[in-house]
């Protein structure tokens, strides 16, 4: 098949490009975005744009004949969607909606959906299956429940069949550290505190101690990359024998606290990792962890690297691939 991936100099989106490349589907990569030294992404694959620009997609899709879009494209930070939500909506819904009639003026009808749990908000219950009602407490939640929406009422009315997969979160890199985690800046728990091991910052902050868990710290559940690569071309197959609009929460079903990530960081790095307590974060819920069970049984989905200090050890060895090149050397 062939495949647009837009945003696929991303973190994920980068992981995802090889992955179909790997699996021996054609790629084509669509980002605006500069492409990192170390990112094993073709450069042969790549075409520069941004997705808000319809003029810049319709050459695109005029220019290729896709099966599918693998849509990463976007903006991703809590607490600066709540500072700037106008920029989220414009990025992540506006800029959504026009790839969307691209590809219905392109009769291209199937889009996997890098969704997020922040759709849920404050949770009801733990873990959360897809049954969750959906109350984001950020404009960046709000972003991708908004998109979940549209897709909803593009396939009555215009056949567009979808998955969405609402990742925890993200962690991890490629175990050869061919590729992993390189935010400008970086926001990610787990980045931050290797970079803090590697000598690349002084500490990290803990956003709020004061949470209802057992040590006062934020819970999440952390998946990792190469998983997340794996649903995706699950959800891809899914789409050729179920139309219709579908959802799927993406977690290993347990959850660790701020604390708990720093501290396991800490053994795996065999390094000092500083911490400085700081105020809560807008947006920020208290406790997400997922239950994965629709998408084992229905996608067939069984995550591959379920040990946390498994996660971390392969971030951290991206980390080191880092602070050796010189894109990225410790201050």
């Amino acid at each position: 098949m062939k495949i647009l991936v837009t945003g696929g100099l991303g973190y994920i989106g980068s992981q995802m490009a090889a992955t179909l490349l790997a699996a021996g589907h054609t790629a084509v990569v669509f980002d605006r975005a500069p492409r990192h030294p170390l990112q094993s992404v073709p450069e042969t694959i790549v075409v520069r744009g941004d997705i808000a620009d319809a003029a810049a997609l319709d050459a695109l899709f005029a220019a290729h004949r896709f099966d599918a879009v693998m849509h990463f494209a976007g903006s991703i930070q809590v607490g600066e969607s709540v500072r700037l939500p106008s920029l989220y909506y414009a990025n992540n819904v506006g800029a959504t909606l026009t790839l969307l009639d691209t590809m219905l003026r392109h009769d291209c009808l199937k889009l996997v959906f890098s969704s997020s749990a922040a759709v849920f908000g404050e949770p009801q219950y733990v873990p959360i299956d897809e049954n969750h009602p959906i109350a984001p407490l950020s404009p960046y939640g709000a972003s991708k429940a908004m998109v979940e929406r549209m897709l909803a009422d593009l396939f009555p009315a215009h056949g567009l069949s979808s998955v969405s997969l609402r990742y925890f979160n993200a962690a991890g890199a490629a175990p050869d550290a061919s590729g992993g985690e390189c935010h400008v800046p970086e926001t990610h728990l787990i980045p931050l505190a290797l970079q803090v091991a590697s000598g690349r910052l002084a500490s990290i902050g803990v956003y709020g101690t004061d949470f209802d868990t057992p040590d006062g710290t934020a819970i999440r559940d952390y998946v990792h990359v190469h998983d997340l690569c794996d649903a995706h071309l699950l959800a891809l197959e899914f789409l050729g024998d179920q139309p219709g609009t579908h959802a799927f929460n993406l977690g290993i079903g347990e959850g660790y606290s701020v604390r708990e990530i720093i501290d396991v960081a800490r053994l795996v790095t065999g390094r000092q990792i500083g911490t400085q307590t700081l105020p809560r974060r807008p947006g920020d819920s208290e406790r997400l962890v997922a239950a994965n069970d629709r998408a084992r049984r229905i996608l067939g989905w069984t995550p591959r690297h379920e040990d946390i200090a498994v996660i971390i050890a392969h971030a951290w060895s991206w980390e080191g691939e880092l602070c050796r090149r010189s894109c990225h050397r410790p201050a």
